[in-house]
C-alpha cells in the first residue's frame, strides 16, 4: 500500500477501515472516479472540486492550490502521499498547512461515528513513533482528545491531534477522518506556532468553510 500522507497516518486509517468492512453483503456499488476530470478550480480564495464534489476556502494571508508547496517535504511529508491529495491550503510565512484527500469507500465498508473516532484514536501511537523517528526519540508528545467534527454535508467525522516541540517551536499535527456516501475523506493539518500569528484560528475557519456538495445540489 502506498503511503498516502504525513508519516503514513491516513494509510493506516484506510487499512483499518478496509479490514473492518470486507465481508458480508455489499452496501454500495463499486465507486468509479473519472480521472479524466480536472481536480477542480481555484478562484480567488476558494477551491471548487470537479473530480470530487466539495468546496473549501482559504483565510486571509493563506494560499490555496492543487499542488503541494515544496516546503512540506522538508516538514516530514511524503511526496507520494502529497501527490494524492486534491487540494492544499497553506500559510507561506509560517508553513502551517492543511490538505484534503478523497477516496472511494469499498463495497463492504460500513461507517458510524464511533468507528470514525475509534480509527483516528487507533493511530495515535503510530503518529508518536513516526514523529520520534523523524525528529528524535526524545521528542515529548502531548495527545489531544478524540472528538467529533462538524463538516457541512458530512454525517460522520472525527479528529485527533498531537503537539510537540522541534527546536523550541510548538507544532500541532492533526488528522481528521470523515465519511459521506460514498467517500472516505482524509484531512490532515499542521500548525507551526509563531508568536503573533493565530494559525489554529485559520485552520478552524478552513474547516468551517468546507462543504460536501452531493450530486444535484448547487
Amino acid at each position: 500500500m502506498k503511503t498516502r500522507s504525513f508519516l503514513g497516518i491516513a494509510s493506516v486509517i484506510f487499512l483499518f477501515a478496509f479490514l473492518t468492512g470486507c465481508a458480508g453483503t455489499p452496501v454500495r456499488d463499486t465507486v468509479k472516479v473519472d480521472m479524466k476530470l480536472p481536480v477542480g478550480a481555484v478562484e480567488g480564495n476558494q477551491f471548487t472540486g470537479a473530480r470530487f464534489p466539495f468546496k473549501v476556502s482559504a483565510p486571509a494571508n493563506w494560499k490555496i492550490a492543487m499542488e503541494y508547496p515544496k516546503f512540506m517535504l522538508d516538514l516530514g511529508y511524503h511526496k507520494e502521499g502529497l501527490e494524492e491529495s486534491e487540494v492544499f491550503i497553506f500559510n507561506s510565512q509560517t508553513q502551517s498547512n492543511l490538505q484534503i484527500d478523497f477516496t472511494p469507500a469499498g463495497r463492504y465498508a460500513t461507517f458510524d461515528q464511533q468507528k470514525m473516532e475509534t480509527l483516528v484514536d487507533s493511530v495515535t501511537g503510530e503518529v508518536a513513533d513516526e514523529v520520534r523517528e523523524h525528529f528524535g526519540k526524545d521528542v515529548r508528545i502531548t495527545n489531544g482528545p478524540t472528538e467529533p467534527v462538524n463538516l457541512k454535508g458530512i454525517p460522520f467525522a472525527a479528529k485527533k491531534y498531537s503537539t510537540f516541540q522541534i527546536k523550541g517551536q510548538t507544532r500541532e499535527q492533526g488528522w481528521i477522518y470523515a465519511f459521506t456516501e460514498p467517500y472516505q475523506i482524509f484531512i490532515l493539518y499542521l500548525v507551526m506556532e509563531k508568536e503573533g500569528v493565530d494559525d489554529r484560528k485559520a485552520i478552524k475557519e478552513i474547516l468551517e468553510s468546507f462543504e460536501y456538495i452531493p450530486a444535484g445540489k448547487k
